[in-house]
């Protein structure tokens, strides 16, 4: 009987456990909008990551099948290419300036860059993103941000109070937000 109290207990479950199982980086790079709604980034359930290890796998490996990549799997390239998108970012601080009126988070997945978050109104999107692009072995920067959070993110939101629970990605662009 108390082992079945414990399985029916939320949070005890393995797959309720948000972990980043790949080890995606994933990093905030600024935080001037207050109230942005945090992505759920790459956290995933056990049960999410199994039904997605497969894919994960083979798109991993697609590129060096091909021979657009000179590593084996394109996962490989994801720290170094985070420590270069931070490079990058610093630089665009002193180039770009009007980047930092963001609150913005960076995930590095298989050579793809995703920025979430939400920007200022006339924010520089389209010179960010070229810039993005230009960091070494990135093969594509994805924007999911917004200038009006109100209305609803482009993203799948963190929600840390549900984490424990097993909801692990709210839907984007919900009516009541909860984020940081």
């Amino acid at each position: 009987m108390l082992c079945a109290l414990l399985l029916l207990t939320p949070g005890t479950h393995a797959e309720d456990d948000l972990q980043n199982r790949g080890h995606d980086p994933f990093f905030q790079v600024s935080s001037a909008i207050p109230d942005c709604p945090e992505p759920a980034g790459p956290r995933v359930n056990e049960a999410e990551w199994k039904r997605d290890s497969h894919h994960r796998i083979e798109h991993g490996n697609h590129c060096w099948l091909e021979g657009r990549c000179r590593l084996p799997n394109a996962f490989a390239y994801d720290e170094e290419i985070a420590d270069s998108t931070r490079r990058r970012l610093q630089w665009l601080s002193a180039s770009l300036p009007a980047w930092r009126q963001s609150t913005l988070w960076v995930t590095v997945w298989q050579r793809w860059i995703l920025i979430q978050g939400c920007v200022a109104p006339g924010f520089p999107v389209a010179p960010f993103m070229a810039a993005l692009r230009e960091v070494p072995d990135v093969e594509r920067v994805v924007d999911e941000t917004t200038a009006h959070p109100e209305r609803g993110v482009p993203y799948a939101l963190f929600r840390k109070d549900l984490s424990r629970h097993g909801s692990t990605k709210a839907q984007a662009g919900e009516g009541s937000v909860q984020g940081k």
